[in-house]
C-alpha cells in the first residue's frame, strides 16, 4: 500500500451550498488519507463564527491546511460555502479539520441562514471531538455580540441530541490588543455570558438543570491581529498548535472525548448524520454508533470471510484433505479460523461491542460452515482408517485363541475410543460443539456389521467342519451296518448316530459359547446339525436302496455258492439244495425288507410306519422279488449244471492219470533202494486216486 504524503491535506467539499452530502468525494478523502489505519487515534475538529472572521486563515496556520481564505482586496464576503474537510499536516495524532460556513453571512436570506446554522451546528456537535469558536475579542460582554446566538445556536443542537457526546469547545478570541482588558477578566465575562446561555435554552425533563460541564468542556484562549501583529499571531498559533500534539491522551485538549466511532466508518457515520439532520431528526448518537457498528463489522466480516478461500494456509490444508488423512486437523483448522477471526478483531477492535461480537460469532459460524466438508472429509478418513485397525486388532485376537465374543467385545470398546479420541483431534476449538454422533453410529454398524459378517462365516466353517466329520464319522459303519441288513441293523445304527450326533453337538455347543448368538439361533444349529446327521443316514440307505436288485442276488449268489468258510460250495449227493436256496433267498429278502423303509424312529407299530422314511414302496418290492425270483434260479441252475459237468471230466481225467501211475511203475529199473521209493510214491498216488474217485461216485 503507497503511503499517503503527510505533508498533503486533501482538502475537499464535504457538504456543498444545498447541502448535498458528497459521499463518494469523502469515500476517497478516507481512502487517499489511509485514514482507516488510524483506528481510533484521530481527532474531527471544526470551526464556527461569523463571516470573514479569519476562520479559514487560522485552520492554515494551525494545521497547515489549505482551506481557500478571504481576499481582502474583494471585501468582506463568504468565502466558505457549505462544509469543507482537510487533513492536518505534520501533527500527530491525525486530524481531521472542517471548515463550516459562516454562521452570519450576509449572502444568505434570514430564514436560510438560520436553518443551515442549525444544521450545521448539529453536524458539528454530532461529529466534532472539539469544536473552535471563533470571536472577536472586542465583542465579550456586549449585549448584541456575534457569538451569542452562535452559542444559543450550539447550544439548542445539543438538546437535539437524545444522549449528547461531550464536547470540548475551545474559544478563540481575535485580535487581542494590550491595551483592551486582561484576558482572564474577560474569560471570566464569557463564561458568565455562556452560562446564562445555557440556562436560557429550553432542555427535556430528564436534562432540566444539567450543568453545562457536563455536556462541554469549555477553555479560551487568545490571538493577537494577524494584520497589525503577524509575527505574535504566528507563534500564539504555534503554541496553540502544540496543544493539539497528542492531544486525545488523558489531559490533553481532548482527552475527555466520549463514543468515539473508529476511522474506517467515519464517512457513513457522517453521512448517516447528516441525513439525520437534514430529516430534521433527532440524533441517537450512541444508537446511530451501534448501527454504523454494525453495519461496518459486517462488511468487515463479509470482507474477512470472502477472501477466506484463498487463504493459503486453508488452501494447502484443503488440498491435503482431499488427498487423504491429516494428522492435527482440528488442531491446524482452529489456527486457520483463529487468524482470520483475529484479522476481524483488529479491524473492528473500536466499534461497538455489542455489535462487533455479534458479527464475529456470526462470522464464526460461517467459516464453520464453510470449512464442515473438510471436517467431514477427515471423518471420513478416520472411520476408514479405525475400521481397518479394528479388523486387524480383531483377527489378531482371534489367532491368539481369545474366545469370539471376548474379542468382539474388547476391540469394539477399544477402537470406540480411538474412534472418539481421534474424532475429537479433527474437531476445531472454536467448533467444540459440533456433532460427530452420526460419524460414531456409522463407525458402530461398521464394526457391529463386520462381527456380525465374520461371526456368520465362522460359524458356516464351524457347521461345515462338524457335518464333514460327523459324515465321515458315520458313513463307514453305517455301510457296514447296512451290508449286513439283519434285525439288529437299524437299532445299531440308530445308536451309532445317537451317539456320534450327541458327540457333534456337544463339542459344537462348546465352541458356540464363545459367540454372541441367542439361544433360538443356537438351538437351530444345533438341530441343523442333528438333522444333517439323520440326513447322511438317510442317503447311504437310499444310494443302497437303488441297487437292491443287485444287493440282492449278490447276496443269494454268495450263500448259495459258498460255505461260512467262503469256500466254493460242492452240490454233492447228500446235499440239500432246496434248503440252500430257501436260505439265501430269506437273507436276500432280509436285505430287501432292511433297505425298504429308513427306521432312525424307535416306534415298530405298522401304524406309525407313515412317520418313517419309505425307501421301496409295496408296488416296487413285488417287482424287485419277481425280478429276483428269476435270476436265482437261473444262478441255481446254472450251477448244478455247470458242477455235473465238472465231474464228468474229472472222472476221465482219474482213469487217464490211473494208467500212467500204472506205466511209470513199469518202468523203473533202477535199483532196489529206487524201486521200493517208486513203489511207496505210486501207492500213496493211488490211493489218493481212489478218494477222489469215491469223492465224484459220491457227489452223483
Amino acid at each position: 500500500m503507497d503511503v499517503a504524503d503527510p505533508g498533503k491535506c486533501f482538502t475537499m467539499q464535504v457538504i456543498d451550498a444545498n447541502g448535498s452530502f458528497n459521499a463518494k468525494g469523502l469515500d476517497r478523502f478516507v481512502r487517499d488519507t489511509q485514514l482507516t489505519e488510524c483506528g481510533v487515534s484521530y481527532v474531527v475538529i471544526s470551526i464556527m463564527g461569523p463571516q470573514s472572521s479569519g476562520k479559514s486563515t487560522l485552520l492554515n496556520r494551525l494545521f497547515q491546511t489549505d482551506f481557500r481564505e478571504m481576499d481582502a482586496d474583494e471585501g468582506r464576503q463568504q468565502t466558505t460555502k457549505g462544509i469543507w474537510i482537510a487533513k492536518g499536516a505534520g501533527i500527530q495524532p491525525c486530524m481531521l479539520v472542517m471548515d463550516m460556513e459562516a454562521t452570519n453571512g450576509r449572502e444568505l436570506g434570514q430564514d436560510d441562514t438560520t436553518t443551515f446554522e442549525k444544521q450545521s451546528a448539529l453536524f458539528a456537535l454530532a461529529i466534532s471531538d472539539l469544536v473552535i469558536i471563533n470571536m472577536w475579542w472586542r465583542e465579550i460582554g456586549q449585549e448584541q455580540a456575534s457569538n451569542k446566538p452562535l452559542l444559543k445556536t450550539i447550544f439548542q443542537a445539543m438538546a437535539r441530541l437524545v444522549t449528547p457526546r461531550k464536547t470540548t469547545l475551545l474559544l478563540v478570541l481575535r485580535d487581542k490588543t494590550q491595551l483592551q482588558s486582561p484576558l482572564e477578566k474577560l474569560e471570566s465575562i464569557l463564561r458568565q455570558d455562556i452560562q446564562k446561555i445555557w440556562d436560557s435554552v429550553s432542555k427535556s425533563g430528564a436534562r432540566e438543570g444539567t450543568p453545562l460541564s457536563d455536556f462541554f468542556g469549555v477553555q479560551v484562549v487568545a490571538l493577537s491581529s494577524l494584520e497589525a501583529n503577524e509575527e505574535q499571531f504566528n507563534e500564539e498559533v504555534a503554541d496553540l498548535r502544540q496543544r493539539f500534539c497528542h492531544s486525545i491522551e488523558p489531559g490533553g485538549i481532548a482527552g475527555d472525548r466520549q463514543g468515539v466511532v473508529p476511522a474506517s466508518s467515519f464517512s457513513i457515520n457522517a453521512n448517516n448524520i447528516w441525513q439525520l439532520v437534514k430529516e430534521n431528526k433527532d440524533l441517537n448518537l450512541p444508537k446511530l454508533t451501534v448501527m454504523v457498528s454494525k453495519m461496518r463489522c459486517e462488511e468487515i466480516a463479509h470482507e474477512k470471510f470472502s477472501s477466506f478461500p484463498q487463504n493459503e494456509d486453508w488452501r494447502r490444508l484443503e488440498e491435503a484433505v482431499r488427498s487423504g488423512p491429516v494428522p492435527g486437523i482440528g488442531r491446524k483448522l482452529a489456527s486457520i479460523i483463529k487468524a482470520c477471526l483475529s484479522e476481524y478483531e483488529t479491524e473492528a477492535i473500536h466499534f461497538d461491542e455489542g455489535a462487533r461480537i455479534s458479527e464475529r460469532k456470526q462470522l464464526e459460524e460461517k467459516l464453520l460452515h464453510f470449512t464442515e466438508p473438510a471436517f467431514l472429509s477427515a471423518l471420513g478418513y478416520i472411520r476408514s482408517r479405525s475400521l481397518d485397525e479394528f479388523k486387524k486388532a480383531f483377527d489378531m485376537a482371534l489367532n491368539k485363541g481369545k474366545g469370539f465374543s471376548s474379542a468382539a467385545h474388547t476391540c469394539t470398546q477399544d477402537y470406540m475410543a480411538l474412534f472418539d479420541e481421534a474424532c475429537a483431534d479433527a474437531i476445531a476449538e472454536q467448533s467444540s460443539n459440533r456433532d460427530t454422533s452420526k460419524a460414531r453410529e456409522e463407525f458402530c454398524r461398521d464394526m457391529d456389521a463386520h462381527v456380525a459378517s465374520f461371526q456368520a462365516q465362522k460359524l458356516s466353517e464351524l457347521i461345515k467342519e462338524h457335518k464333514v466329520n460327523l459324515s465321515i464319522a458315520l458313513t463307514g459303519p453305517v455301510e457296514n451296518l447296512l451290508e449286513k441288513a439283519d434285525d439288529d441293523t437299524w437299532p445299531s445304527i440308530r445308536s451309532l448316530l445317537q451317539c456320534k450326533t450327541e458327540s457333534a453337538i456337544s463339542a459344537l455347543s462348546v465352541q458356540l459359547s464363545g459367540f454372541e448368538i441367542d439361544e433360538q439361533v443356537r438351538q437351530d444349529m444345533l438341530a441343523k446339525l442333528q438333522d444333517h446327521a439323520k440326513g447322511v443316514v438317510e442317503a447311504l440307505a437310499r444310494e443302497r436302496a437303488e441297487s437292491i436288485s443287485t444287493l440282492m442276488i449278490e447276496r443269494f449268489s454268495r450263500l448259495f455258492l459258498y460255505d461260512g468258510n467262503s469256500n466254493p460250495r460242492t452240490l454233492a449227493r447228500n446235499n440239500n439244495i432246496e434248503a440252500l436256496v430257501e436260505d439265501a433267498c430269506l437273507a436276500s429278502k432280509k436285505l430287501l425288507m432292511t433297505l425298504s423303509v429308513v427306521r432312525l424312529d424307535e416306534e415298530t407299530d405298522e401304524t406309525k410306519m407313515i412317520q418313517s422314511r419309505i425307501l421301496i414302496g409295496p408296488s416296487q418290492q413285488e417287482l424287485i422279488c419277481e425280478k429276483f425270483k428269476q435270476e436265482a434260479r437261473e444262478v441255481v441252475e446254472r450251477t448244478v449244471a455247470e458242477q455235473g459237468s465238472v465231474n464228468n471230466r474229472n472222472r476221465e481225467r482219474l482213469q487217464a492219470v490211473r494208467g500212467q501211475v500204472k506205466a511209470f511203475v513199469k518202468r523203473v529199473t533202477q535199483d532196489a533202494v529206487e524201486h521200493i521209493i517208486a513203489k511207496i510214491l505210486a501207492k500213496d498216488f493211488m490211493e489218493g486216486l481212489n478218494k477222489l474217485e469215491e469223492a465224484f461216485n459220491d457227489s452223483n
